[in-house]
C-alpha cells in the first residue's frame, strides 16, 4: 500500500501520524512537507472531496489570521485559492492512500484509511 503524508515536522501530530505509517510494514510512505511543497488548489479541492470534509474544514485557523479574513465563511474556492497560496492555512496532516483520504486530527483517524 502507498501513502502520502502532507506533512508538517514541526507539528506534533503530524509526527505522530508519520510514526505511525513508517511503523507498518508493506506501507510505502511518500512524505510531502506541503510548507515547501504546497498542493494546487485543485489537489486541495480532491483531498477534501475525498476526505468527505468541506475546504473550510480543513481551515488551519489556530496560528494564522484565517478568522480575521473571513475564510472561514468564504467560499470554498476562496478558501482553496487561499490555501494554495499560503499553505500555513491548511490543517494538518492530510493522508492519502488507496483506501482514502484522512485529516489526521486526532493521528488515530489514520487507522480508517489503511
Amino acid at each position: 500500500m502507498k501513502a502520502t503524508i502532507w506533512h508538517n515536522p514541526k507539528c506534533g501530530t503530524s509526527r505522530k501520524t508519520l510514526a505511525i505509517l513508517e511503523n507498518l510494514s508493506g506501507v510505502e510512505v511518500e512524505v510531502i512537507e506541503y510548507l515547501k511543497t504546497p498542493p494546487s488548489a485543485d489537489k486541495l479541492a480532491q483531498l477534501y472531496r475525498d476526505a468527505g470534509i468541506s475546504p473550510a474544514e480543513g481551515l488551519r485557523k489556530r496560528g494564522t489570521d484565517a478568522e480575521e479574513r473571513g475564510l472561514p465563511d468564504a467560499s470554498d474556492e476562496a478558501v482553496l485559492e487561499a490555501m494554495a497560496a499560503e499553505p500555513i492555512l491548511i490543517e494538518r496532516p492530510l493522508v492519502e492512500t488507496d483506501k482514502g483520504v484522512r485529516l489526521c486530527r486526532p493521528q488515530d483517524k489514520i487507522l480508517e484509511i489503511l
